[in-house]
């Protein structure tokens, strides 16, 4: 079961309003992604890779064809199916961190088990486990805004993987980061991927993470035009 497919994409188009007529942003979709894989979404800004995240992870619907994500119809979902999808089974990384600036590290990491209504002292393992694992033990009562941009995202990490998720989107998660803490936070990623069989899907065009995928979906103009194992 390790290598089970756990995401297909068939024949997916997705479009926004745009004045009177509509953009397609991602058009003749066909992908699937195995359990256990660490994989790019790659190509220029405007080619459709955050679109594309989103609609995996059940932040959006395909327009047409078809997304099914760990055996959920994606166009199919209540806005509450979506969620109870996303809060249990996966882990979100962004650019910007998406840290709440008064909550301590613990609590921030905290936060996506107090959504799924986990027991107090399953809890608290389940964050000190994961601060253990980003080596962020020392910031457990530190907030934000004392710590470094490297640390934030490695906070964003430990929070995206708290609950053991079967899936990580990651949308550009280096962007903000310099070429040292770039390095750290993937190599963690990495050994989180190998240790927990936590699947890892990145939106990027950083040649820092491209170096360390296993496979690459390449993205033009909303189209995938190849993919590089």
């Amino acid at each position: 079961m390790q290598n089970s497919q756990i995401i297909s994409i068939k024949n997916m188009k997705k479009q926004f309003p745009m004045g009177k007529g509509k953009f397609t942003a991602l058009k003749n979709i066909d992908l699937t992604f195995d359990r256990g894989e660490f994989t790019g979404i790659v190509g220029p800004s405007g080619s459709g890779k955050t679109t594309l995240l989103n609609v995996i992870g059940s932040l959006d619907s395909p327009t047409e064809g078809k997304v099914i994500t760990l055996g959920e119809s994606i166009g199919a979902l209540s806005h509450k199916k979506a969620a109870n999808l996303r809060n249990k089974h996966i882990g979100f990384i962004f650019q910007t961190y998406n840290l709440l600036p008064v909550y301590t590290v613990y609590e921030n990491v905290e936060f996506p088990l107090l959504l799924l209504k986990m027991p107090a002292s399953k809890r608290k393992k389940a964050v000190l486990d994961s601060l253990e694992w980003l080596g962020l033990t020392d910031k457990i009562k530190s907030r934000p805004g004392q710590l470094s941009g490297g640390e934030c995202q490695r906070v964003a990490v430990a929070r995206a993987m708290v609950k053991i998720p079967e899936v990580v989107l990651a949308d550009e998660p280096t962007a903000n980061l310099d070429a040292e803490n770039s390095h750290n936070i993937l190599k963690m990623m990495v050994k989180l991927n190998k240790e927990l069989k936590t699947t890892f899907i990145f939106a990027t065009h950083d040649e820092k993470v491209i170096q360390y995928l296993r496979r690459q979906v390449v993205l033009k103009d909303g189209k995938v035009v190849n993919i590089k194992n």
